[in-house]
């Protein structure tokens, strides 16, 4: 296993302003062709912009765009951070 499948978070748990680096997208059916046709595939770079209040949505740079995912889809691509810690805790722990 790499280090990037051992390290990986959920997008949904990127702090706002923090940039990570998809490693999986493991939605299914037409939202996952979305994404993918969207450009967020593997080893896409990816910045959160920002959070609602509530948490939900949550909107995210991407190749030039603004994407906005509801926090259960976020939830399921999976993202690993370039500097290895984890971005809204700071815990060098998160990934065992």
């Amino acid at each position: 296993m790499s280090d990037h499948q051992m390290s990986t978070i959920a997008l949904s748990e990127l702090a706002v302003g923090a940039s990570c680096y998809v490693a999986s997208v493991e939605l299914e059916g037409l939202l996952r062709r979305r994404i993918l046709d969207l450009g967020m595939v593997p080893g896409t770079p990816i910045r959160c912009v920002r959070k609602s209040p509530a948490g939900d949505p949550i909107a995210y740079a991407v190749r030039g765009s603004t994407i906005a995912l509801r926090t259960d889809d976020a939830r399921l691509i999976r993202a690993y951070l370039p500097d290895d810690t984890r971005a809204d805790r700071g815990d060098k722990e998160w990934h065992k």
